[in-house]
């Protein structure tokens, strides 16, 4: 009998690797020093990730075409620069070729149509820099698109981005005109796009592209041409019934947009994973403040001091959302897939300062277990997902 436990324990230490119960040195917490957002010392926690194994080089991941990666610097801009990244590989995808798209451009309009809600409202919706990923959708449809180099955002030589003392002048006159009442659309939106034009500049009315004079209307509608309304987002959520849609319930989701479809976790799994085998990348958002994520290894996994392997589930899913351990904090774009070892590994192109500092710079890896946690949101082309949406009218029956 002892002979025979010796062997099923040794079988099964053999098997860790394959079964998710990842190795002790995965279970080792640790402090290291940090800087926050405004680069001031801190000290976070974090992981022992020496002992990972994980797939590389990025081609072992066979990425989609993909734009190459692009700093946010001190902005909260993720949602556009992830966004904006799946549509220019969807422009590859769909035949249009390889055009790179300017993320500012969509951020200047996003922040009008911010301040428009906020006047309708009387001062009771958001205006912050952050949004969803859906919103470009909804920009693009709106105010077209420009190409990268016609409208930067930058001023009088500047290379990196900040937003800080713009939207410091922004939230000053919004509480002037919530003192005063002074709840007159457009007034307001001329104003703040004053404030904006001094610091991104006023973005183009017109520009020439391959020897055309086009509006950005013209060059999203004709030029580009994309399928906007066929991209859809999906949520997994005990908050709502599944098989509905609904709210993705985060601050960001300033304009409360209800057309997510809320799934069980392991089909909104498999949803993302099964688009980006078949060539479909995905814009993705969550959580990225944890200790399974850290820049300079490049990597991002749920640690096992933090939850097993075998206990991730809807039930603690919810239970970190509900208790706000996970928050919609960052959007990335999914552009690559490569099994391991009985692991699922994603390559995750990203625009955040920590991207840069490890081997990778702007990109990630991120394992089963921390998409399955802590991604609380994703947006895809519809034909990505088509056996998903297949499940979703069918449950409607």
């Amino acid at each position: 009998m002892t002979t025979v436990k010796t062997k099923l324990f040794t079988l099964w230490f053999a098997l860790m690797p394959l079964t998710g119960l990842h190795s002790a040195d995965d279970q080792k917490a640790i402090y290291r020093p940090e800087k926050t957002y405004d680069g001031k010392p801190d000290t976070i926690l974090s992981m022992d990730f020496s002992s990972i194994k994980y797939p590389k080089p990025l081609s072992v991941y066979q990425p989609v075409y993909h734009t190459p990666p692009l700093r946010q610097d001190t902005t909260n801009t993720c949602w556009s620069f992830a966004a904006t990244s799946l549509l220019e590989s969807e422009l590859k995808r769909l035949g249009r070729g390889e055009i790179a798209l300017s993320r500012m451009f969509i951020v200047y309009w996003e922040y009008v149509e911010k301040v428009r809600r906020f006047v309708q409202t009387k001062g009771n919706s958001l205006v912050d820099p952050g949004s969803q990923l859906n919103a470009v959708i909804l920009r693009m449809q709106a105010y077209g698109a420009v190409p990268a180099e016609c409208y930067t955002g930058l001023l009088d030589g500047a290379t990196v981005y900040d937003e800080r003392k713009m939207l410091k002048e922004i939230k000053q006159y919004l509480e002037f005109i919530r003192t005063n009442q002074l709840w007159y659309e457009e007034q307001a939106i001329a104003n703040v796009r004053m404030i904006m034009d001094r610091y991104m500049g006023a973005p183009p009315q017109s520009f020439s592209y391959q020897g055309q004079t086009l509006t950005p209307k013209q060059f999203c509608d004709n030029v580009l041409a994309l399928p906007l309304e066929d991209y859809v987002s999906f949520i997994s959520f005990l908050k709502y019934p599944f098989w509905t849609q609904n709210s993705y319930p985060v601050p960001d989701n300033w304009w409360k947009c209800q057309d997510y479809y809320n799934v069980p976790l392991e089909d909104f799994y498999q949803g993302i994973k099964s688009a980006i085998q078949r060539g479909y990348s995905v814009a993705i958002a969550g959580d990225v403040s944890e200790p399974g994520k850290y820049g300079p290894s490049d990597l991002a996994v749920v640690p096992s001091f933090d939850l097993p392997c075998s206990a991730i589930n809807q039930d603690s899913r919810e239970f970190r959302f509900y208790n706000r351990t996970s928050t919609d904090d960052h959007g990335m774009h999914l552009i690559g897939y490569k099994a391991m070892a009985g692991e699922d590994w994603f390559l995750i192109k990203d625009s955040a300062a920590n991207a840069w500092k490890g081997a990778f710079a702007g990109y990630h890896f991120f394992r089963g277990d921390y998409i399955r946690l802590k991604i609380l949101a994703f947006m895809v082309h519809k034909d990505g997902v088509n056996k998903l949406l297949d499940k979703y009218r069918l449950m409607q029956k």
